[in-house]
């Protein structure tokens, strides 16, 4: 039987994933053969993957990330229940890849919780049967009196699995010991012996001054503090939008890169209510000179030099709401490249049909943003599947050539409507998985900016429409000359943050 680590939080976005990402990469640089594992996640942030048997599904991008980060190939049973919110209190469950239906929360534990707890168990058994050890991330904080009862990706993994517990707790929102020693008190009693150490994440400035409450904390609860991070982001994909600003506000990431604003560009992306797969933007970021600004649905897009429209889980709510805002018309003026990934390729297009299917209204038809010659209908069906297609460089991507991998996660098909570039030539006319014109492109390709061409074309045209030359530097692809994972990847990533683990946390507690 198979050892499993539960990385559990005092609370959400402490740092968990961080954590089990770094110990799935020192554990399978150790030859141990290593799998990721979450019992239940909720994200509108997911993966395609290929099972062994042939089937394709959904899960987690942080269970993506950890597989990738054991070396293993990603499948459903690393993520074997998960919640994709679509808004007005409802999520799409998907079990073990395949989604089932939508739900209230209520609807979900009361009718479907059993179902999720079986599915949890049966993909942990498979994964224990293959593997030395597991390494489980849990889910918000393992304390939650409200929930004991139905905490499947805390709680009930380290049950079933008898799980060595290693709490994260995050310093920078304060009261740290406060939130460590509460989290041991509410725990359950069973799962208190199983906590084999603490981790204190996003600290800056002298360790020593720790002291005291280290020694404090240790001598309540006897739980060894096995170590502190520094406050430093391997660039790991985010698991969800809590990062991102709220509706209403504004962000933008980018631009630690040495490259003056007045220099830089400046790509939009309207923070959808209902946005998916933002991960779909963090290698735009990263790229040198290149600010990604996440908007307000009503913001001006004047001092935007292009625009990308990202995926979404309501692709028709989501339509309304921009087109409520005044963003229709907004964009309608714009005159810089435009970008539509997924449900944006979706709100790019002619019209949808059958919309009823996505919204609780009893909707047919609703016109989309007319940039591209295309129309949307949606079925109750799902394409869920990683690809590997051969490129072909159109509209805002010209020059970029060759195969790209990514993967679709979408309802609707969508066929051309009108005359339009294929960047895919394979695809068939009349049902193309994207279009573009000279300056807009859409595509069902999620994770096409993860793709060194595709990307640097983007950027190139970016820069060239602002008549700005473009920053020096490699952004995500390897320098020449140069091996290992290239700068902003995700295996560069995973090694970043088996590096951190390796300088500052004494992992002799799980030592296989």
């Amino acid at each position: 039987m198979a050892r499993t680590i539960l990385v559990a939080g005092t609370a959400s976005h402490v740092g968990k994933s961080t954590v089990a990402a770094g110990l799935c990469r020192l554990l399978a640089d150790r030859d141990v053969e290593v799998a990721p594992y979450k019992a239940q996640n909720m994200s509108n942030n997911a993966r395609a993957v290929g099972d062994p048997d042939g089937t394709t599904g959904e899960i987690g991008v942080s269970q993506y990330v950890q597989a990738r980060a054991a070396r293993v190939p990603a499948t459903t049973d690393h993520n074997p229940v998960l919640l994709k919110p679509r808004g007005d209190g409802e999520s799409q469950l998907v079990l073990q890849g395949e989604a089932v239906a939508h739900y209230s929360a209520g609807e979900y534990y009361a009718d479907h919780w059993d179902d999720a707890l079986a599915a949890a168990r049966e993909s942990h058994a498979r994964l224990a049967a293959d593997h030395d050890v597991i390494v489980a991330e849990g889910a918000g904080s393992i304390a939650e009196p409200n929930l004991r009862d139905r905490d499947l990706a805390n709680v009930e993994t380290a049950r079933f699995s008898n799980a060595d517990i290693l709490l994260v707790a995050d310093i920078e929102r304060g009261g740290v010991f406060a939130s460590l020693v509460g989290t041991i008190e509410l725990m359950p009693d069973d799962l208190r012996e199983q906590v084999a150490g603490a981790v204190i994440t996003k600290f800056r400035g002298d360790r020593s001054l720790l002291a005291p409450g280290i020694a404090a904390f240790e001598e309540r609860t006897g739980v060894p503090t096995l170590g502190v991070l520094p406050y430093d982001d391997p660039g790991l994909p985010e698991e969800d939008s809590v990062s991102l600003p709220s509706v209403g506000e504004r962000a933008v990431h980018g631009g630690d890169d040495g490259v003056p604003d007045d220099r830089a560009v400046t790509v939009a992306v309207p923070r959808l209510p209902r946005a998916s797969n933002m991960t779909d933007l963090e290698p735009l970021a990263r790229e040198p000179g290149v600010r990604v600004g996440y908007l307000p649905l009503d913001a001006s897009l004047e001092t935007a030099d292009a625009v990308v429209l990202p995926g979404t889980k309501n692709t028709v709510d989501d339509l309304r709401a921009l087109r409520e805002a005044g963003f229709g018309a907004a964009l309608s003026a714009f005159n810089g490249p435009v970008v539509g990934l997924c449900g944006g390729y979706q709100l790019l297009g002619e019209r949808i049909t059958n919309a009823g299917v996505e919204s609780t209204d009893d909707l047919d038809s609703l016109a989309g943003f007319g940039l591209l010659p295309v129309e949307t209908r949606f079925e109750a069906d799902k394409q869920v599947e990683p690809v590997t297609r051969e490129f072909r460089g159109v509209g805002p991507l010209s020059g970029a050539a060759g195969a790209v991998t990514g993967y679709e996660i979408h309802m609707g098909r969508t066929r051309l409507v009108g005359k339009a570039a294929r960047p895919f030539p394979g695809d068939d006319g009349r049902d193309p998985d994207g279009a573009a014109t000279d300056r807009v492109l859409g595509t069902y390709l999620h994770g096409l900016f993860e793709n060194r061409g595709p990307r640097e074309a983007f950027v190139e045209t970016v820069f060239a429409a602002v008549d700005r030359d473009r920053p020096s530097g490699n952004g995500n692809g390897t320098a020449p000359g140069t091996t290992g994972p290239a700068p902003g990847s995700i295996d560069a990533a995973a090694d970043r943050a088996a590096a951190l683990l390796t300088e500052y946390v004494d992992l002799s507690p799980f030592d296989p």
